[in-house]
């Protein structure tokens, strides 16, 4: 769809003709049948008399076109998904009606049925844009715009907007048979809301459905009382009814935190969050109606890192409603303004005003080490990035424009002072409230607060790409003092900048009263250039542990000296701080993943850690990183020894791990990823957790654990398709739908894999979450002689996955259908020579491939360094 790919330069002719105030007048029809909806804008604005222009719809049909009073033919003036416009005036009003189709991939209007009642939910997702599926736009962030909404729903549903509800009126008409899934015709309703304050339009947002709904309310810091409510499925409200006052009060907390940390209150009339099934990111911030992903809402128990990135993912939309929303980038080359600031101000909010204390461990190891993996692979980009059209900011909604953005920002906080840093927002906030900004724009009111010359800082951390190593060096004198401590900085030679950092030391020594390594003492300095010496360490007793970048203030890869590394590698389970023990373990996996460590050592580390290990996303992501050495870095005639040996090692973990823990849930999940067919072990312990002759003190198998059970089983052909089948009839739900795709697509046989392959890719009656959930079921498991056509079919496809679906299902697809755990070389091999002949093909598809690729290269590299250990 060329016409859905708005460049900027398109964007920036479209904006310099649109000059006066815009306002929007939207009708939608939700009451016609399953598959479409009319759709009427009535949209004023002000142009350039004589110029021309274009509005964005994505439309099965158009019925009318009316500029100023002239009818115009569709057939002529909508192509390309763009309705064109000639001979604008000063002031204009177009009417553009249509007939708009729901989605089941999670953008523009999402439909989704509820098989446990038959209930119907609607849901909107319009970001980077796709408000123009719903109804015509000028969809670009810098044409901001006032917006009334009127929508006709069946008479049951409940149908949220940006703004509170005007009034509501009850039709006679009936809906059209069908609409309601299982449910018969009814009565109608139709919805008028508020006017939206001044807005961009991919943060508008339409809901409807039969949603449970709970409310309550904010005092807000200005005087203002500010209404609240939260909703999901029908099928979900027992759940979540257990924590609708726990997340009330989160976001009550975030709200205060925000208007004391900014100096500026809560700015809209109402505040919603609503769990929606089936959705493609974490959360959306729309004004005054936050979307978030129904995975939220616990039925089974979830792993304390699952809990506590649900409470940072509901802080960090709201900080999108000053920072994004109130005050939003002009293009998408901003778009860190927004993601970087909410993730680094969600993460200090979580840390300083929830339960949730060691907010700052968990962000080191979930997301810095994101982070880190993005900026070392070909396709990593500047924070600032250059975006040149939509579909290079859809492939930016990455580890640099988060993590590597909010890791960024706390090293500004240290660099500028917090009392600074803050004062230079309240300004920026208030000087730009309502409408768009720049970099520029924020670094000017941070330069005025902090007095501190900020260009060279920009151009070194944000417009420039690439990460640095800091290695410490030490040098001894005879009584075991420090007689130096150098720290020495490098670049990469394809990004060859050395930047300014403000860091702290950190001296660690075993505490035998406790048993505990602890910090004994701090150094705080700026490291810049290639080598500094930290002078302030010298003639100080050399400690058994030297950590550069203590408190985790800047962002670098470290490399310890030989006596601190020696010692961590064996006493890293024995360090008392959390944040230390996530800096110092992501580290390691830095070193292991770089050929500079052996992926043997980094095993053994890592489930010696595992042990006294209670930070739960450090926990999760150490799991993870096992099992990616122990498949991709070990050396491959030790593959199959050393995945026994970790099953083992998780195994005897799990039984020795407290009752009830998340330690073993954790453990136990983790475990059911290492079964292989004939495994016997294996399978007599899952078998006997699913029938219960077998139980951990504590562990209970609910529907989701099930699930992981019955999926491990499939996985290593211990059930078929009949019994994966018999499961989902026990309770027939939207996520077990899902979780029986992944099942039988993870058997493993050469039928279930191509069944999988093919739904995965033609089946268009697939949803977005069903398609995901069979391409990783696919994935998962393919090794060996299941792996070796996926190779070369996986290149062949590319290009028709790219063509044939949308952004988000194409990357879904060429990501999670990527045969990873087949043979590195050949997919190196063949990836280059698609990359070679594909020279031309769009950055973003190009993006994808490259990091799919490079994975596979790095682990060539790795696993031979590996080799040369025996």
């Amino acid at each position: 769809m060329p016409g859905a790919n708005l460049t900027r330069v398109e964007a920036e002719e479209r904006k310099s003709i649109i000059t006066g105030p815009v306002g929007y007048h939207v009708d939608l029809d939700l009451t016609k049948g399953p598959k479409s909806f009319p759709s009427v804008s009535v949209i004023t604005f002000g142009a350039k008399a004589g110029a021309s222009a274009f509005v964005d719809l994505i439309a099965d049909e158009v019925s009318a076109i009316e500029l100023n009073g002239e009818a115009l033919d569709p057939a002529k003036y909508f192509n390309d998904n763009r309705v064109e416009l000639s001979n604008l005036k000063e002031r204009n009003t177009l009417t553009v009606a249509a007939s708009c189709q729901y989605s089941t991939t999670g953008e523009g209007l999402h439909r989704s049925v509820d098989p446990s009642d038959g209930n119907v939910y609607l849901y909107s997702q319009f970001e980077v844009p796709d408000a123009r599926r719903v109804y015509a736009v000028f969809d670009q962030p810098d044409i901001k715009a006032t917006f009334d909404f009127e929508v006709t729903a069946p008479q049951s549903w409940l149908v949220t907007s940006n703004m509170p509800v005007k009034s509501t009126e009850d039709l006679d008409a009936m809906t059209a048979e069908g609409t309601l899934g299982t449910h018969p015709a009814e009565t109608t309703r139709r919805w008028v809301f508020e006017t939206t304050p001044k807005m961009s339009s991919y943060l508008t947002a339409i809901c409807a459905g039969p949603y449970a709904e709970w409310h309550t309310d904010y005092a807000n810091e200005d005087g203002r009382t500010v209404t609240m409510a939260q909703y999901c499925r029908q099928s979900l409200k027992d759940d979540f009814a257990k924590d609708v006052d726990y997340l009330f009060d989160i976001t009550k907390k975030g709200f205060a935190f925000y208007a004391r940390t900014w100096g500026v209150p809560y700015p809209y009339a109402k505040y919603d969050q609503i769990y929606v099934p089936e959705y493609n990111a974490g959360a959306m911030e729309n004004i005054g109606m936050v979307t978030i992903r129904d995975s939220y809402v616990f039925g089974s128990k979830v792993t304390d890192a699952l809990a506590e990135r649900r409470v940072v993912t509901v802080l960090h939309e709201l900080a999108h409603m000053w920072f994004g929303d109130l005050v939003t980038m002009k293009w998408w080359n901003d778009l860190w303004l927004n993601e970087s600031f909410a993730e680094f101000m969600s993460t200090l909010c979580t840390a300083e005003a929830t339960e949730w204390k060691d907010s700052w461990a968990t962000f080191t190891s979930g997301e810095k080490s994101w982070a880190l993996t993005q900026d070392q692979l070909p396709t990593t980009h500047p924070i600032a990035a250059p975006i040149n059209d939509l579909h290079d900011t859809e492939v930016n909604f990455d580890g640099i424009t988060y993590a590597k953005g909010a890791s960024v920002l706390k090293q500004l906080v240290a660099y500028v002072g917090r009392d600074e840093f803050f004062k230079g927002i309240n300004s920026y906030l208030n000087k730009h409230q309502y409408d768009n900004a720049t970099l520029n724009d924020l670094l000017v009111e941070l330069e005025a607060a902090s007095g501190r010359d900020l260009k060279t800082w920009s151009s070194q951390w944000l417009e420039e790409s690439g990460i640095n190593t800091i290695a410490a060096d030490v040098k001894e004198n005879a009584d075991g003092t420090i007689r130096s401590l150098t720290l020495t900085q490098t670049a990469p030679s394809d990004h060859p900048v050395l930047r300014a950092h403000r860091m702290g030391i950190g001296f660690y020594n075993f505490d035998a009263a406790t048993g505990k390594v602890v910090r004994t003492d701090r150094i705080e300095l700026d490291v810049d250039g290639e080598t500094t010496i930290a002078a302030a360490a010298e003639g100080r007793k050399r400690p058994d542990f030297i950590l550069p970048n203590d408190d985790d203030l800047t962002y670098t890869k470290l490399r310890f000296d030989d006596k601190s590394r020696e010692f961590a590698a064996e006493h890293l389970f024995e360090f008392g701080d959390a944040l230390a023990r996530a800096v110092v373990w992501l580290a390691f996996w830095d070193m292991t993943r770089d050929g500079e460590f052996p992926a043997e050592r980094f095993i053994d580390l890592s489930l010696k850690m595992l042990s006294t290990e209670h930070e739960s996303t450090t926990f999760r992501y150490a799991l993870s990183c096992l099992k990616a050495t122990a498949t991709h870095y070990v050396d491959p005639a030790r593959r199959e020894a050393v995945d026994r040996h970790v099953a083992e090692g998780l195994w005897t973990l799990a039984n020795k791990a407290e009752a009830g823990s998340d330690e073993q849930f954790q453990l136990v999940t983790a475990y059911l990823s290492y079964g292989t067919e004939g495994d016997a072990p294996f399978v007599s312990n899952v078998r006997a957790l699913m029938d219960g002759s077998l139980r951990l003190r504590g562990l209970e198998i609910d529907n989701n654990l099930r699930w992981a059970l019955v999926k491990a089983l499939a996985a290593v052909g211990e059930m078929d398709d009949e019994a994966i089948d018999a499961e989902l009839r026990r309770r027939d739900t939207t996520e077990n739908r899902e979780f029986a795709y992944g099942a039988r697509a993870a058997r493993p046989t050469s039928e279930a894999k191509a069944w999988a392959w093919d739904a995965a890719i033609r089946d268009t009656s697939l949803t977005n979450s069903q398609l995901e959930a069979a391409a990783l079921g696919f994935s998962g498991n393919l090794t060996g002689r299941l792996a070796e056509p996926y190779a070369a079919k996986y290149f062949e496809t590319v290009d028709w996955i790219w063509d044939n679906r949308t952004f988000h299902m194409a990357e879904s697809l060429l990501n999670d259908l990527y045969p990873a755990y087949g043979d590195s070389a050949e997919l190196v091999r063949l990836g280059d020579e698609w990359l070679a002949g594909h020279a031309d093909a769009p950055r973003a598809l190009r993006a994808l491939v490259i990091g799919n690729v490079e994975s596979s290269r790095r682990s060539v590299k790795v696993a031979a360094y590996n080799a040369t250990l025996r």
